[in-house]
C-alpha cells in the first residue's frame, strides 16, 4: 500500500482505508460517475493544496502524493465546471472540489484559485470488484419522509445559506427538540452538515451518504436515490428537519426535483439570496414565495428594505443582534409543532 496515500471525503461512506484494495487502470469506456479513482499530484499549486479529509480537517497535499476520490461533475456559477466525460487520453484529472470530486476542469471564474491537478493512475478494486460510490450503501427499508421541515435555498452559492441554517439550528435545539440536518443537493463537500452539527443538530445527511458525489446527475435516478436518503432522515425520528438546497433549485444540481420530494413536509421556506434583485428573480422564475430572506443581501438595511419593497416579503440579516429573536417567531408560527411555539 502506497504510505503517501491521502483519501478524500467522499470515501467516507467506503472501507478502502482500512481494508485496503488493488489498484488497475481502466480505459475510458469502463469510467463512470461514482467510481473511486486514484490520482497522483503533480506540483500542487500554491496557497490551495489543500483537500478534505474523511474527518472533515483539511489536509495538505505534496507533488507525488496519491489522492483517493471519485469521478463526478461540477457546475458552479462563481467557481468552476468540469465533468470526468472531458477528461482526455492522458489522463489529466483536476480536483474540482476539496473533497475529492475528480473530473476535467471545463471553465473557471478568474476570481478561483487555481487546481490541484493529478495524473489518473487507477481505479480502486477491492474484493475484485470496481469500488464505486454506489456500492457502499446500505439498503435501508423505505419510510415515508413527514418530519416538519426547514428548507433553505438560495439564489446561488456563497448566498448565505450555511451561516442561516446555523443560526436556525441553534434556535431549534434551544427550543429543546431533536434537530437534523441534510443537504440535498451540491458538490460533495462534508463542511456544510458538519457546520450543522457543530450547531447542535443531533443527526447529519447529505447526499454522498446514498453514493452521489455530486447532483449533477439525471433527474430520473436522482429522485430515486433520494428516496433512499429521505428514508434514512425518517429513520432517525427527529422533531424538525433543517435542509439545504445547494446553490440555487434553477441550476443543474436537480434543486427542484429535492424539493418536490420533500414538498409536503416543509413548514418554512428561507431564502438566502446574493442580492435583492436575485432574491426577485428566483421567486419569479421558481414561483417561490419564501417566509424570510436573508444572507449576503442583507448585510446592510439599504438591502433589507430593497428585498422588503421589491419582493414583498420579511428580510432578516440573522447574523445582527435583533436577527434571532425575529427569526424565533418566524420558525413559531410557521413550524406544525406542539411544543416548539411555547418553546421558542
Amino acid at each position: 500500500m502506497n504510505d503517501l496515500r491521502q483519501y478524500t471525503s467522499l470515501t467516507r461512506i467506503a472501507p478502502l482505508q482500512e481494508r485496503g484494495f488493488t489498484v488497475r487502470s481502466l480505459p475510458r469506456e469502463e469510467w463512470a460517475t461514482g467510481d473511486y479513482v486514484i490520482g497522483r499530484v503533480r506540483t500542487p499549486p500554491r496557497g490551495y493544496s489543500e483537500i478534505e479529509a474523511p474527518s472533515g480537517r483539511m489536509v495538505e497535499v505534496a507533488e507525488d502524493v496519491d489522492v483517493v476520490g471519485a469521478l463526478g461533475v461540477r457546475h458552479a456559477t462563481l467557481e468552476v465546471t468540469g465533468t470526468w466525460e472531458q477528461v482526455g487520453a492522458a489522463g489529466h484529472l483536476d480536483v474540482l472540489t476539496s473533497a475529492g470530486l475528480f473530473g476535467a476542469m471545463t471553465s473557471t471564474s478568474p476570481y478561483a484559485k487555481s487546481l490541484i491537478q493529478l495524473e489518473y493512475t487507477g481505479h480502486a478494486f477491492l474484493d475484485g470488484q470496481k469500488a464505486t460510490m454506489r456500492r457502499f450503501v446500505p439498503s435501508v427499508p423505505h419510510q415515508p419522509f413527514a418530519v416538519p421541515t426547514v428548507l433553505m435555498t438560495g439564489t446561488s452559492m456563497s448566498a448565505g445559506k450555511t451561516t442561516a441554517a446555523k443560526v436556525i439550528v441553534r434556535q431549534l435545539k434551544a427550543a429543546g427538540l431533536r434537530v437534523l440536518g441534510a443537504k440535498l443537493t451540491g458538490a460533495g463537500r462534508y463542511r456544510d452538515i458538519l457546520h450543522m452539527a457543530d450547531a447542535g443538530a443531533d443527526h447529519i445527511f447529505d447526499f454522498v451518504d446514498v453514493g452521489l458525489p455530486s447532483t449533477v446527475h439525471p433527474e430520473a435516478e436522482y429522485t430515486r436515490i433520494i428516496q433512499e436518503l429521505l428514508s434514512r432522515m425518517a429513520a432517525v425520528d427527529p422533531d424538525v428537519a433543517v435542509v439545504e438546497i445547494g446553490s440555487s433549485p434553477l441550476e443543474p444540481y436537480n434543486g427542484t426535483a429535492a424539493i418536490r420530494a420533500i414538498a409536503d413536509s416543509v413548514r418554512c421556506t428561507v431564502l438566502a439570496a446574493s442580492d435583492p434583485y436575485a432574491a426577485y428573480g428566483v421567486m419569479e422564475a421558481f414561483g417561490m414565495e419564501p417566509d424570510v430572506v436573508t444572507g449576503v443581501a442583507t448585510n446592510t438595511q439599504a438591502g433589507i428594505d430593497l428585498i422588503e419593497s421589491l419582493c414583498g416579503v420579511t428580510a432578516l440579516n440573522v447574523t445582527d443582534p435583533a436577527g434571532p429573536p425575529a427569526l424565533r417567531r418566524i420558525l413559531a408560527e410557521t413550524l406544525d409543532l406542539a411544543s416548539s411555539a411555547r418553546a421558542l
